[in-house]
């Protein structure tokens, strides 16, 4: 099914549009959700509002971004408002085993969200990693989901955000200096307290 065939049969409602669209795009919105909240279950539920979302406002669509970008829009927007009624600071569950594990959890999961069991260090790195991700200002973490997670270009960040490539770019590099520091100032001070 074409981009154009699957809004048209959105606007109409048409079951088999609408059931190309679950089939297709929903567990991306999961995974996406999932590494706003951090919480598989409010991803899901989050899953279910992005939808019908979709559904009430595919006539609105304006077609200036891909329908992916569209989508990804929503996605995050509704992370977001759910972060903001739960006040949660923590809005990434895992980078995995440090930047460097990234890659091979992606490789090895598939990029969907690993729930294998984990040993008391990788645990105690996630709550670090989560620690200093969490602590970014918001449009920092936002960029350096999408890049690191979903794997979005900058340009395709850029029309998410509603922000210049230039804005993108820097937002991403920031988000990355602060986590350089927020880590070494981090195991810096656990040398230290260790010796």
């Amino acid at each position: 099914m074409t981009e154009q065939q699957l809004i048209d049969g959105l606007i109409n409602q048409n079951k088999d549009a609408i059931l190309y669209l679950v089939s297709t795009r929903q567990q991306n919105i999961i995974k996406t959700a999932y590494y706003f909240v951090a919480n598989m279950q409010d991803a899901e539920d989050l899953s279910q509002e992005v939808l019908l979302e979709i559904l009430r406002s595919v006539g609105l669509y304006k077609k200036v971004s891909s329908l992916n970008t569209w989508i990804y829009r929503i996605t995050v927007n509704k992370a977001l408002d759910h972060l903001r009624k739960q006040k949660r600071r923590n809005i990434i569950q895992t980078i995995g085993s440090f930047l460097m594990n990234i890659q091979e959890e992606k490789i090895a999961s598939h990029h969907e969200p690993s729930f294998r069991d984990h040993t008391n260090e990788d645990r105690e790195n996630r709550k670090i990693l989560d620690t200093a991700v969490g602590s970014l200002p918001q449009n920092q973490k936002i960029a350096f989901v999408l890049n690191k997670y979903d794997e979005l270009t900058y340009k395709e960040i850029s029309e998410i955000m509603n922000l210049s490539l230039s804005s993108v770019e820097s937002l991403i590099h920031r988000a990355k200096m602060n986590l350089q520091t927020k880590l070494a100032n981090y195991f810096s001070d656990y040398a230290k307290n260790n010796r």
